[in-house]
């Protein structure tokens, strides 16, 4: 069975960074997709950035465009999130997923990881 691990979450403050890593235990067929979600507390699940296994663009949320980068390392089976000048409100459990849709819906999304906390506070 297919596995998604995440890792590098921490606890930071408002404008620093942190870059999560989403490592899966098999390698990705060529028309999967890759994203990023996170939950804060007392919210729905919400999308955060995604890209295509085998290039083209990335998508990402509105709330953050420009501050957050998704990308991949094919030969490491493993999808970053570069995620700089944190805001308060970026503080979530983030969640990485894989499926077989371009679509920012997490129901397009089968096989997800456990999920890595990400504090942003003073």
């Amino acid at each position: 069975q297919v596995q998604l691990v995440e890792s590098g979450g921490g606890s930071v403050r408002p404008g620093g960074s942190l870059r999560l890593s989403c490592v899966a235990s098999q390698r990705p067929f060529s028309r999967s997709v890759e994203a990023w979600f996170r939950q804060a507390p007392g919210k729905e699940r919400e999308f955060v950035a995604l890209v295509r296994w085998h290039g083209g663009s990335a998508l990402y949320a509105e709330s953050v465009k420009g501050r957050f980068t998704i990308s991949r390392d094919n030969p490491k089976n493993t999808v970053y999130l570069q995620m700089d000048s944190l805001k308060t409100e970026d503080t979530a459990v983030y969640y990485c997923a894989r499926g077989s849709q371009y679509s920012t819906s997490q129901q397009a999304y089968e096989l997800w990881g456990q999920g890595t906390q990400v504090t942003v506070a003073s």
